[in-house]
């Protein structure tokens, strides 16, 4: 779908992108046929695309899957596709908020855990990340278009300035590989930061307990969470001052010491599994 022909779409349809979405089109179908073949589906998959705008990306994907089924939240955008024709007769539209989807009912819906696709607007990036997160259990893998900063943040390593709570959360949960990079030249309108394309494999349930310990998973997000409030505080101070926690300075203190980690040491140093021993320490005492 050639950029001309988008803007002839939309002003015939007087649709126009969202700014409050953060919706930008992708235009060039050899892009999309790209990030396809790169995210590994068969034909035998059911593919869930979570925004699907003017089909650049549920094309070539309907082309080489079983069914795909798209979530869309612009309803101009549904009135649209459902009375042009655009869409392949194996692609099943849905008019849905794409956070408040309900996952395992879509997983339910495709026969086992989800396989997802999306050109993610920027506004519901992080969000949505973390919805992936909660629902792990019944996701697969993941491949999503993001801002290059975003993107960063998820293939981000201990000690890096991207480093930070969603790095280290999926870093429990799952693989990052980056697949593509891709320009602001391939939307519509014209971003103005670059894009990645990126892989998330999630762990299986017997994986993840294998990889990591025990703990409370609730706990950890909140540890997480306080240790990177302030990220230029030790976390002997991040810890002890978080709203999200209620533990005393020599609660922490003890609890650090006790996994091995010097409580004048940064949020950013530490390990998933450095988390993870610093959480079972403190639900020792919570």
């Amino acid at each position: 779908m050639s950029l001309q022909s988008i803007k002839d779409i939309l002003k015939s349809e007087k649709l126009a992108p969202s700014k409050k979405r953060g919706q930008n089109f992708l235009i060039h179908r050899q892009t999309a046929a790209t990030i396809v073949a790169l995210s590994g589906v068969t034909a035998d998959d059911t593919v869930v695309e979570l925004g699907v705008g003017l089909g650049t990306l549920t094309g070539p994907l309907a082309e080489k899957v079983s069914k795909v089924i798209g979530l869309e939240i612009d309803s101009g955008i549904i009135d649209w596709q459902m009375t042009s024709g655009n869409l392949a007769d194996n692609v099943q539209l849905i008019h849905q908020d794409l956070l408040k989807a309900d996952f395992p009912d879509l997983a339910a819906q495709c026969g086992g855990r989800l396989k997802i696709l999306a050109n993610l607007p920027y506004s519901i990036s992080n969000p949505l990340l973390f919805k992936l997160l909660d629902n792990r259990r019944v996701m697969e893998w993941a491949v999503l278009m993001l801002q290059k900063e975003v993107a960063m943040r998820l293939i981000a390593v201990p000690g890096t300035k991207e480093y930070g709570i969603i790095s280290v959360l999926l870093a429990g949960a799952a693989t990052v590989t980056q697949l593509l990079n891709v320009g602001p030249g391939q939307f519509h309108p014209r971003p103005k930061v670059d894009s990645v394309v990126v892989k998330i494999t999630f762990h299986p349930a017997p994986e993840s307990a294998a990889l990591l310990p025990a703990h409370d998973e609730a706990l950890l997000r909140k540890v997480v969470r306080s240790a990177f409030q302030q990220r230029r505080k030790t976390l002997l101070n991040s810890l002890s001052a978080s709203p999200f926690i209620t533990f005393n300075k020599e609660t922490c203190r003890a609890a650090l010491l006790a996994a091995g980690i010097e409580p004048t040491t940064r949020a950013e140093r530490l390990t998933i599994e450095d988390f993870v021993v610093l959480t079972r320490e403190l639900a020792k005492v919570a």
